[in-house]
């Protein structure tokens, strides 16, 4: 019976009761040592559980919808939860997906049956395979995979205690699946520890906080368990143990044993809690015989829990299996289902940390001598290492190359950084310094890696190794936002590596000069052009100098003339730089830019590459949005979103969330565009993205003073590149208020970047910008001829009709206007640019004519996940392939599906196929 917990079994039976019945949950039970939440996970795993077998074998439900019934028959209708139990320790926290065997380990042989790149990725987690080397992110798709899988046949129920020494590679795993469950089945319960541990991120999980017992409830556990001692006893404890659950339990037994001699003795109340209690446990080890210390010390040295290991390593140093009686006497040590399991987590921490240290060495000198794993064996002789050691040093190091095959980056960095403390050659210290640095910032540890980066480069013995340290801090640099660092950093590699590696230095060269592109270094760009001379690459390094200075300069024409150029350059290769879609988009080319994010997106889901996905998904996002396309722009970005956040990519988190930002302002949503753009403050690119979606915003409702407020920059010639669909509204507000002075200088620049774009969508809306400013009709009609003649930026043709509808309709042509007008309100309302639209609605009606409301768009009613998933399945695809595609459970697919047949008047797929979905 657990005390005092009515509202905690309370969520937890909620959750189980929603997997029964086919809805997935997740739980993230947080608190101090000794509060209860392993008694929770417990009670959760020993809940009745018996309901008959589905009467389908296949275990797929007959029915359309994936939660058919009501919650009782759906609970009659699953069967008892399969339970996946697992508990990290401290020690495995180094060793990538240790969590994941652990967890996983009774349900490995289902692991082929997923889709073969999962598959090849979680086998080469759980070490069942050679390391492949594949994207890391991958191994979470296909955790959520299997999870869905198993609970098809029946609810499946994943406990997972300290979740917070989870290796990171687990966690991310785990945490990644967690979010991404909806109509499974699945009960997903972490338990982590507040205080005096690793933290455990899981942002947007749901959580329980538990805290200390009621006074009430902690004497009804002390008289349930310790009814045999006095009152005054029990009443003492009570006060000591302040509402902790298992320092009520073990204070009582450490009185019996004689370790509290006398109650009112026992004053630590300045001690944290598990301090007091670990305190307690370390006495009673204490009074173990030695060689039953000895076994106790093998044990929590070993964290495995095998049996063979424990006693193998123990027999090295005299004990054995009889040994372990007196453990199990006093319930520290206990046999569980073939494993050796301590009760509770301080009685192993108190078991190692009470030994002396020369016991500890010994301990993990005879663990690497008996454990047939080399990621163990290696910690275990790095443990029993007090000094310079090249052998020990030698092994870690190949333990880490091993990690990064499977994608464990923290693990590759803590072996690399452990390794270079025990590598007695400063030099040979330095490399693996460098290589733990270059790990540390793949698992997003960047402060950490900075760190090991400026310690590598103090110590590496020539040029070259200099120039590969410096590219390490340079891509931190960059990756945190220091472009100008990086460009910085990069330009001192190629000092070093000019004489020794010519290849080398025109690479790091050119990626100097985009870095100080991107940080608006302009001093050192024209250094950087200078010290080209005859190195490889030289003539792409100084079109990318030649390219910043002109487009933020004097010279457009001649900077867009040498950006083209690039396109070609050595260093771009394939479709696979993101730097690529960035030019096309400076270039003005929508299409382009949307193709080649279209094939990485293609690429990148094909091999569940989630480390490229993020970036590829915002050029997506933002080249449909350029397209006209805003349904989907949202249902890419958001996803993208999902995934940026999960894996901590901070850049493309920026940009995503500018697209949606945009979008929301389009619409006319202050509240989300300025949620969104709240997100974006800080330093260029994101504070001007911010600013202009802001301004883009004020536009459509009409706040022209603040739209030239928020412009000011970009009027001055600050940022134009990340900035360049706002001139337009900068002139629009500026003739509104019939102040077109201030937007000429802008209007200029546009026109000559327009020009050297050579696309007809940009020169038309040059040409409006001219009309506006000069009140020319001819520059309207050259504007509306041009946009009708080619296709590009619907949202921009229909501003450009709204205008010169206006104008017409001003100028008493009311006919006239009319064409015009009808044509942009049509754009406005498929474009769903709600204040647009009225603004267009409002004209039509002052020229005589009333707007007809249209009808319902089927489409609209679905949310951007519902819509993906629907044309996937037009297209032909099955929930299996959809969701491997979209990073959702199948089950998951087959719900969203059957909410949106309604919305779309459907009932199957065949009818799904037929409908206009483009």
């Amino acid at each position: 019976m657990l005390h005092g917990r009515t509202a905690e079994l309370a969520a937890v039976g909620d959750l189980l009761s929603a997997a029964r019945a086919g809805r997935s949950g997740v739980l993230v039970v947080r608190g101090e040592a000794g509060i209860g939440k392993s008694a929770l996970l417990s009670h959760a795993a020993s809940q009745p559980r018996s309901t008959p077998e589905l009467s389908d074998p296949s275990g797929t439900m007959k029915t359309g919808d994936p939660l058919a019934g009501t919650p009782a028959q759906r609970s009659s209708d699953r069967p008892a939860f399969l339970v996946l139990r697992g508990t990290a320790v401290e020690s495995e926290s180094v060793v990538p997906f240790a969590g994941l065997n652990l967890l996983l380990g009774p349900v490995v042989d289902r692991v082929d049956s997923l889709p073969p790149n999962q598959a090849a990725a979680l086998r080469a987690a759980l070490g069942l395979a050679a390391p492949d080397g594949g994207d890391h992110h991958l191994v979470g798709l296909a955790v959520l995979t299997l999870l869905a899988d198993l609970a098809e046949h029946r609810p499946v129920l994943c406990l997972v205690d300290d979740a917070h020494w989870l290796d990171q590679g687990s966690a991310h795993a785990l945490v990644f699946a967690a979010r991404r469950l909806q109509a499974e089945g699945v009960a997903m319960l972490f338990a982590a520890r507040d205080l005096h541990a690793p933290p455990f991120p899981a942002p947007g999980l749901p959580e329980l906080r538990l805290t200390g017992l009621a006074p009430e409830h902690a004497t009804a556990l002390l008289e349930e368990h310790a009814a045999d001692l006095p009152r005054h006893v029990r009443d003492r404890i009570a006060e000591e143990a302040r509402g902790n659950p298992l320092a009520l339990l073990e204070l009582p037994a450490a009185q019996r044993e004689g370790h509290l001699p006398a109650a009112h003795a026992y004053r630590v109340a300045a001690l944290p809690t598990h301090s007091r209690i670990q305190q307690t446990f370390a006495d009673r080890i204490a009074a173990l015989p030695e060689l039953t210390r000895t076994l106790l010390l093998v044990a929590a040295a070993d964290d495995t829990g095998d049996p063979g290991v424990v006693f193998q390593a123990a027999n090295l140093l005299g004990a054995s299996v009889n040994d372990l009686e007196a453990a199990e006497q006093r319930q520290l040590l206990r046999a569980d289902d073939g494993r050796l399991t301590f009760r509770h987590p301080l009685i192993r921490a108190a078991a190692y940390r009470g030994a002396p240290l020369k016991h500890r060495l010994a301990v993990h000198r005879a663990l690497a001598e008996v454990v047939d794993d080399p990621h163990r064996s290696a910690w275990h002789l790095a443990a029993a290492t007090t000094g310079p050691d090249e052998d020990v040093a030698r092994a870690l190091a190949r333990t880490a190359e091993d990690a990064r095959n499977r994608g464990g980056y923290l693990a590759v960095a803590s072996a690399f950084h452990r390794a270079a403390e025990l590598t007695p050659d400063p030099v040979e210290r330095g490399h693996r310094l460098a290589a733990a640095a270059g790990a540390a910032g793949a698992a997003g540890q960047f402060d950490r890696a900075v760190e090991l980066a400026d310690r590598a480069w103090d110590l590496v013995g020539n040029p070259v190794d200099g120039a590969r340290v410096a590219r390490i801090q340079a891509r931190l640099a960059s990756e945190q936002g220091r472009s100008g660092q990086a460009a910085a950093q990069l330009a001192r590699a190629v000092s070093c590596a000019r004489h020794t590696d010519r290849e080398l230095a025109g690479e790091l060269l050119f990626n100097a000069a985009n870095n100080a592109w991107a940080g608006r270094d302009f001093d050192l760009l024209r250094d950087i052009a200078a010290r080209a001379g005859d190195l490889p690459g030289a003539e792409d390094t100084r079109a990318v100098v030649t390219a910043a200075l002109g487009l933020e300069g004097d010279d457009v024409p001649g900077g867009m003339a040498a950006l083209r150029g690039l396109l070609d350059s050595r260093y771009v290769g394939g479709p696979g730089n993101a730097v690529t879609a960035w030019w096309h988009l400076i270039l003005g080319d929508d299409q382009a830019a949307h193709a080649w994010a279209f094939e990485l997106e293609r690429q990148s889901r094909a091999q569940g590459a989630l480390g490229v996905l993020p970036r590829a998904l915002a050029y997506l996002a933002r080249g449909r949005l350029h397209l006209g396309q805003h349904r989907d722009a949202r249902a890419t970005a958001e996803e993208g979103l999902r995934i940026a956040r999960d894996i901590g990519q901070e850049f493309s988190v920026g940009f995503l969330s500018s697209v949606l930002a945009e979008l929301a302002a389009l619409e006319g949503d202050e509240a989300r565009c300025e949620e969104l753009v709240a997100t974006l403050t800080g330093g260029a690119p994101g504070s001007v993205r911010a600013a202009c979606a802001l301004a883009l915003l004020d536009l459509g409702l009409g706040r022209h003073e603040v739209v030239l407020d928020r412009l000011a920059d970009v009027a001055a010639g600050a940022h134009r590149l990340y900035s360049i669909t706002s001139l337009p509204d900068l002139v629009e507000a500026a003739a509104r208020l019939g102040r077109p002075g201030i937007a000429e200088n802008a209007a200029t620049w546009y026109d000559e970047w327009a020009t050297g774009t050579g696309q007809p969508w940009a020169r038309a809306v040059a040409a409006r910008c001219r009309a506006l400013l000069t009140d020319d009709e001819r520059s309207f009609a050259e504007a509306v001829e041009l946009h009708r003649a080619h296709e590009g930026r619907p949202f921009e043709r229909a501003r450009t009709e709204l205008l010169y509808g206006e104008w017409l309709r001003r100028a008493r042509r009311k006919a006239d206007a009319r064409t015009h007008l009808r044509s942009a309100l049509e754009k406005f309302e498929r474009l769903g640019t709600t204040p647009w639209a009225a603004r267009a609605r409002t004209e039509l009606r002052a020229t005589g004519e009333s707007r007809a409301v249209p009808g319902p768009d089927p489409l609209g009613a679905l949310t951007p996940q519902e819509l993906q998933v629907v044309r996937l399945a037009a297209a032909g695809l099955s929930n299996r392939d959809i969701g491997a595609q979209l990073f959702l459970s199948p089950r998951t697919v087959g719900y969203h599906l059957y909410k949106a047949y309604p919305k779309l008047g459907v009932s199957s797929r065949v009818e799904l196929a037929k409908l206009a979905l483009a």
